[in-house]
């Protein structure tokens, strides 16, 4: 279907009967956020190490996963990319693992929000296909492999794809069938749907490719282990999940909308000496409380932390020790705050960082 203007085809829509609003310019046709690696409020394209099972997020939306020994990895914004992108996230292996235990995995994740994919229909009948595409480079060839699995990865489907040539981009597409089971596919702000790209699988983790499962599948059978080569990188961006069983064309969107995508989940407030990111009043000569209002309402009630901030009241500026009982709302916080001594019960204070590396942080991830 289009729209005429003139005589000329202004816009062009697909039909709805292809699930694919490719043309039309409007929407989230991409459901992954920061698919292009440009937003990185953490570590400013700073390596970071990945060793724990726990989520470490590097650039944002994107989290690392590994072990507490054997193999290492870390992750990093790089500017290495393909045509029309200029960003990417880099693994480089700089410990190896040459024998993965059973249970081991080392992975790269985005948790996709609920509200973000329940339009898709996961977990029940009639549940949407959906495509994931992607661009990929690696110092390693082979088959390679991940999975999209539900919040609990209870209900998985792992897939592979090949890399042909070392070191050089390649663009990858693989189709998925709706999940019609699955009972934790959240609808709302929780997990809507997990994607991971594998970096190496031990054999408890590895499913058949392409068929949805009832049992906890991160890669398919088969697919390479890069860990256990010392020194070998994988490049990845240009990552889009769509609805339909067709890639389309990268998803571009404005580098300040793909910000605030991101703040939704992360915020970090601060960076410049002095600059005010919250007022406040001290309720004692060693603490304080600060109003801080974010860029964005966030996905739910964030947790906060602090680094290199000062206390600036009418005489002096105190660095802040610690943080005491706060109240952290989706919408706000109000920081109580600790100094050695300089305040005043009642008296008005600012809070600022004191150096270009101090900033006030607040984490909503999934």
């Amino acid at each position: 279907m289009s729209v005429t203007i003139n005589g000329t085809n202004g816009l062009t829509f697909n039909d709805a009967s292809t699930q694919n609003t490719a043309a039309t310019g409007f929407g989230f046709k991409n459901r992954i956020i920061n698919g292009a690696m440009v937003i990185d409020q953490r570590n400013a394209g700073a390596a970071v190490t990945i060793n724990s099972t726990a989520n470490t997020y590097v650039v944002d939306r994107w989290n690392g996963v590994g072990q507490a020994s054997d193999g290492v990895f870390t992750l990093q914004q790089s500017s290495t990319a393909p045509a029309g992108f200029t960003k990417s996230l880099l693994a480089t292996v700089t410990t190896a693992d040459s024998s993965i235990g059973a249970t081991q995995y080392y992975l790269i994740r985005q948790i996709i929000e609920g509200y973000n994919v329940a339009d898709l229909g996961f977990g029940a009948a009639g549940a949407s296909t959906f495509t994931l595409s992607f661009w990929v480079r690696s110092s390693v060839t082979g088959t390679f492999g991940g999975a999209a699995t539900d919040n609990s990865a209870l209900y998985c489907y792992p897939f592979s794809y090949t890399i042909s040539a070392a070191n050089t981009w390649e663009q990858k597409s693989i189709t998925i069938t709706g999940p019609t089971s699955g009972s934790t596919f959240d609808k709302t702000n929780g997990g809507g749907l997990n994607l991971y790209f594998s970096l190496g699988m031990g054999s408890t983790y590895l499913g058949t490719a392409g068929a949805w499962a009832s049992a906890t599948y991160f890669s398919a059978t088969g697919s390479t282990n890069l860990i256990s080569t010392l020194n070998a990188t994988f490049y990845i961006t240009g990552v889009q999940l769509e609805k339909g069983s067709t890639a389309t064309s990268f998803d571009y969107r404005p580098y300040g909308t793909e910000l605030m995508l991101c703040q939704r989940y992360y915020q970090k407030i601060g960076l410049v000496d002095f600059a005010s990111v919250g007022t406040g009043f001290g309720i004692s000569t060693t603490q304080a409380f600060f109003y801080v209002k974010y860029a964005t309402t966030m996905r739910a009630s964030p947790t906060s932390s602090f680094n290199s901030m000062w206390l600036i009241n009418q005489t002096n500026n105190y660095a802040i020790t610690s943080a005491g009982t706060s109240y952290l709302s989706a919408d706000s916080a109000m920081l109580r705050l600790n100094v050695a001594s300089g305040t005043s019960a009642g008296g008005p204070c600012h809070l600022a960082p004191n150096t270009t590396a101090g900033f006030i942080d607040f984490s909503a991830e999934l």
